[in-house]
């Protein structure tokens, strides 16, 4: 559940005029903010109104319905389908490989220190489309000169739609350009058949992620410890500080003695210093208290 780029159609959807093509009330907008903070403990901002009318726009249109209030109606009546195609058009996903690039290295070097360790588990608990899993996975082929390695990777996403893009795991060639030659012939096939500008990563490597739906919020996780690595990065930006300490709380017991905790760059958990303790560059451990 990572920040995606918008197309400039993106916002908003509009009839030929310029209005609007579905009335879309601030009570519209307050009732979706409540669902989506209710459901997946996202927090709106007031500024995010055209982008949630232009998303949930093709959602009334798929379901022929002719307003807002009709849809969300639906949605409370507590239609699963439909709660799911929601909470997909509202996540959003941008991601790269080997995006914020200084963490790989540390990673490589925590995996160092570990060796000799079965199993070394690792948790990316915002897959998105497959990019930072993958990214992992390659980190830790390099480490291990091996696909054959003492690692379990887990990758979760709430969104299901970009989940089944990361298990495909094949990429336009604009995703994976900045990608050294040597990896790209390492861990990647090149289409075939007309496919020749699309790029596969190889089955070894698919085969070291689980890949799973998961939502932060739920009261259940099946994700088990202890965990020498988990990534949770530009996930919490999206939460307030009360629902970003509660989910750091159920990381920490998950969390082994000396494993590391990775954030974005915008997020901070200095309100969680009892919980974690930075070790600088987006990096954090366990408090001492919760060891």
């Amino acid at each position: 559940m990572l920040e995606r780029n918008h197309a400039p159609s993106e916002f908003p959807a509009m009839r030929a005029g310029g209005d609007r093509e579905f009335a879309f009330t601030a009570a519209d907008f307050e009732r979706v903010r409540k669902l989506i903070y209710e459901h997946a403990g996202i927090s709106l901002s007031a500024t995010k109104q055209d982008m949630v009318y232009s998303r949930l726009a093709r959602r009334l249109r798929e379901k022929h319905m002719k307003t807002f209030g009709d849809y969300l109606s639906l949605l409370e009546r507590g239609d699963k389908s439909e709660w799911e195609k929601f909470a997909n058009s509202l996540t959003t996903n941008l991601t790269s490989f080997f995006r914020e690039p200084h963490h790989f290295p540390l990673l490589a070097q925590h995996l160092k220190k570990l060796q000799g360790r079965s199993p070394i588990k690792i948790w990316c608990s915002a897959s998105s489309t497959g990019e930072e899993p993958y990214s992992i996975a390659m980190t830790v082929v390099e480490t291990f000169n091996s696909f054959n390695t003492p690692v379990s990777i887990v990758a979760s996403d709430l969104d299901t739609s970009v989940l089944a893009v990361a298990e495909k795991g094949s990429y336009p060639h604009d995703r994976v350009d900045k990608i050294s030659p040597e990896r790209m012939s390492r861990f990647f096939l090149r289409g075939t058949g007309g496919q020749e500008d699309s790029y596969t990563v190889k089955p070894e490597l698919r085969r070291m992620i689980s890949f799973q739906r998961l939502n932060l919020l739920e009261p259940n996780w099946s994700v088990r410890g202890p965990l020498d690595v988990l990534f949770c990065r530009n996930v919490m930006i999206y939460f307030d500080k009360p629902t970003q300490y509660k989910i750091l709380a159920r990381f920490a017991p998950l969390m082994s003695d000396n494993g590391l905790l990775f954030a974005g760059h915008s997020e901070s958990f200095m309100h969680a210093s009892d919980l974690f303790r930075s070790q600088g560059r987006t990096v954090y451990e366990l408090a001492p208290r919760t060891r």
